[in-house]
């Protein structure tokens, strides 16, 4: 009974002393991240000496062998390739749109437009006219109209939707089916409003997926002052149109997922894993998308040999090989989990951007949630609190034969993300250094948390 009471009278001295521990570890953590960190010169190199890199160019290539020379350097247990096949999606050439012709008269007005990732040629300069549609809803009431016509979807993110990744994921389907959609009907191209918040007129790519049931038409995203334009003078006026791309398919190409491995010194068999993508679009330099990430990846790997961290549980640091155009990095990263009969038990992607971090986003049932949601004061000084929802494209298929992993991202303040996502704006210049290494010292916290505690706490 004594010692009982002694356990009772003692529980919120452990408990205080255990938070006590794991805060001066995280202040740890943060002062070497925000006084020494790497990320931003890394960020620097990787798109300054590197570039844009798209899966299946040399750049891509360079950057996993830049990836793995730089994680070896920071003296790991393990860094290795994980060989992948990707697409290997070629532009081509310098797509080009103009406005013809405004009720039969001629004219000549250029437009800022890029094709969309996976789109292909045009095989020449098509001419048509224009029929522009606010929805899929509005496709399906004019369908009859549509034959021989560019089909002009107003993908707009609407700004009324506060969460920019809500708006975005409203308005994604248009660029992903909308070109399947129109040649469903009998449409020759198709054009979109950018998926941009931005009050520019900077065009952006970005994959569109074809259905192979219909014709492969050509696709292209117009910048958004130019978008705005043309869909209020089409309400007005008949337009006619120019459009001609180049896209093409060379046959699959060899690349590779980089790993690093931090072997944990109690449950080597729980495997944590940290991870971005190494591959961008082929019109900017990759920053936010996914350059952040990748540094992020790097930074917390870094800090922690800095710190001699032996961590408990196995940590995995993987640069992905390709997410942007086919998820063929995270693919073959689980096939291969799968494989290996590991067991992973959490995984976060830093792929939101390198702005200021708001939370870290868990993917989980309520009752988990609960818990993790304990490690929130731990989190508060450094900016970020546990909420609801997380994951990512590279993550996810993890979550198809480990039925249990919990998927996490960081969160970040995205009201600026999307101004730049797969714009040539997206360059080094437009990440700051604080928002970066902020970013990294909160998912080091986090994933220092996960191994001291695990899952099942």
């Amino acid at each position: 009974m004594r010692c009982l009471l002694f356990f009772i009278l003692s529980f919120p001295l452990l408990v205080s002393a255990q938070l006590n521990k794991d805060s001066l570890m995280i202040k740890k953590i943060s002062y070497e991240i925000m006084t020494n960190g790497r990320a931003y010169d890394l960020l620097r190199e990787l798109t300054k000496n590197i570039g844009g890199r798209l899966a299946g160019s040399p750049e891509q290539h360079n950057a996993a062998i830049w990836g793995k020379i730089n994680m070896e350097a920071f003296q790991p247990d393990k860094v290795f390739f994980q060989p992948c096949k990707t697409p290997n999606w070629k532009r081509g050439g310098k797509d080009y749109a103009a406005i013809v012709g405004i009720n039969g008269k001629a004219t000549n007005k250029k437009l800022e437009v890029m094709a969309l990732g996976n789109s292909l040629s045009s095989k020449g300069l098509m001419e048509a006219e224009v029929i522009v549609v606010s929805d899929f809803n509005e496709l399906e009431a004019r369908k009859n109209e549509v034959k021989g016509k560019i089909v002009y979807f107003h993908s707009i993110l609407h700004p009324s939707i506060i969460e920019t990744g809500k708006a975005y994921e409203d308005a994604y389907i248009y660029r992903s089916d909308g070109p399947s959609r129109a040649a469903k009907y009998g449409a020759i191209g198709v054009m979109i409003h950018s998926l941009s918040t931005a009050p520019d007129n900077e065009p952006q790519t970005g994959v569109m997926e074809y259905n192979d049931s219909f014709p492969k038409i050509p696709a292209i995203a117009l910048g958004p002052t130019d978008a705005k334009n043309l869909f209020e003078q089409a309400k007005k006026s008949m337009l006619r149109v120019q459009m001609e791309t180049f896209g093409y398919f060379l046959p699959d190409a060899d690349e590779n997922n980089v790993v690093a491995e931090l072997t944990g010194s109690e449950f080597p068999n729980e495997i944590i894993t940290i991870g971005g993508h190494l591959d961008s679009w082929d019109v900017n330099e990759g920053a936010h998308d996914d350059g952040t990430g990748v540094v992020h990846t790097m930074e917390v790997l870094r800090a922690f040999k800095s710190l001699n961290y032996h961590p408990k549980r196995t940590i995995r640091f993987v640069l992905f090989a390709n997410e942007e155009n086919g998820g063929m990095g995270g693919l073959k990263y689980a096939e291969l989990a799968k494989l290996n009969k590991e067991k992973h038990i959490l995984a976060l992607e830093s792929d939101d951007g390198g702005f200021t971090p708001r939370a870290i986003g868990i993917g989980c049932t309520a009752a988990q949630l609960k818990k993790f949601q304990t490690w929130t004061p731990l989190l508060k000084p450094y900016g970020t609190e546990v909420i609801a929802g997380g994951g990512g494209a590279d993550i996810s298929p993890l979550s198809k034969d480990f039925k249990n992993i919990i998927q996490t991202s960081l969160l970040v303040d995205s009201q600026r993300y999307f101004d730049l996502h797969h714009a040539k704006t997206d360059v080094f210049e437009n990440v700051n250094k604080r928002e970066l290494h902020l970013g990294a010292v909160n998912i080091a916290a986090f994933i220092y948390l996960v191994d001291q505690y695990g899952v099942n706490f």
